[in-house]
């Protein structure tokens, strides 16, 4: 099978494109699709006529996705809960006895949405993570978050630390990121909007493609929406793919996609400054 052109973005149907992919291709996959009957307002949430139909299609595209996946590669999936987004509690049940469960990452969106009367007001969603081997490919360095300076000084004095070189090091490069990624969701005025109302913050998705990629490597999004996986793919020195049913996202997409800088290739002698 000839290999796809990558960095590009397809309008088309998720299943039937992720069919014609071949085998081992992307090695990481980003996935943010439907959440059945959330935005009930959008035709692409509201599709299926049952939830047995929206978790057979579920198994449908993830069985096609982890094909195309290459062996140490990771699949993130998207999803959430409340009293009417419970189906993403099934679908997890149904995913994880069908292939290798790896993680259950949380995205706290710093900010609770849809305040209700008689529950907890939700702010975060859900991200099922997904392997095909025992080993992926996962680079923990590359997800550091930075030790407030106070900290550093704090930790510093720590005579316990018989290396004082290497734990000033450590410190330095940030603590290592947990399953609770806290990024603030994107708001009407973010200049980051591009109109999709489920769009994902580009710091979020970047944690993902710089953890489960390297340079290099390709990421494919089957739900591309506004473009943000295929945007930080490109800043991060990644390929992509992008697939979107819907003409005006791809267009979006695409056309945001376009307007991305390609990044200037890495200075010598500062590596221990990146990630």
């Amino acid at each position: 099978m000839t290999l796809p052109e990558p960095n590009q973005i397809i309008c088309g149907d998720a299943l039937a494109q992720l069919r014609r992919l071949p085998d081992a291709w992307a090695q990481a996959i980003i996935a943010d699709p439907p959440y059945y009957n959330v935005l009930q307002h959008e035709s692409w949430d509201t599709q299926w006529k049952s939830e047995a139909a929206y978790l057979a299609w579920c198994e449908a595209w993830t069985r096609e996705a982890m094909r195309v996946m290459r062996a140490d590669g990771l699949l993130f999936c998207f999803g959430q809960l409340g009293k009417r987004e419970h189906v993403f509690v099934q679908l997890m049940a149904v995913l994880t006895r069908q292939h290798q469960f790896h993680d259950l990452l949380i995205w706290d969106r710093a900010v609770g949405y849809n305040e209700r009367r008689d529950s907890f007001t939700p702010a975060y969603e859900m991200i099922l993570v997904l392997r095909k081997s025992d080993r992926p490919y996962f680079d923990k360095n590359a997800v550091r978050e930075p030790y407030p300076p106070k900290t550093i000084a704090q930790y510093a004095r720590d005579k316990r630390y018989k290396n004082q070189r290497a734990r000033l090091e450590h410190l330095h490069r940030g603590k290592y990121a947990t399953n609770i990624l806290r990024v603030p969701s994107l708001k009407g005025s973010s200049l980051e909007k591009r109109g999709h109302p489920s769009q994902k913050p580009a710091a979020l998705i970047s944690k993902l493609i710089l953890c489960a990629s390297r340079k290099g490597d390709l990421v494919l999004d089957p739900f591309i929406g506004s473009g943000t996986t295929a945007i930080c793919a490109k800043r991060l020195g990644r390929a992509w793919f992008g697939i979107d049913k819907n003409p005006a996202y791809a267009a979006c997409a695409r056309h945001a996609t376009a307007e991305t800088p390609v990044p200037a290739p890495a200075l010598p002698g500062i590596e221990h400054l990146v990630g």
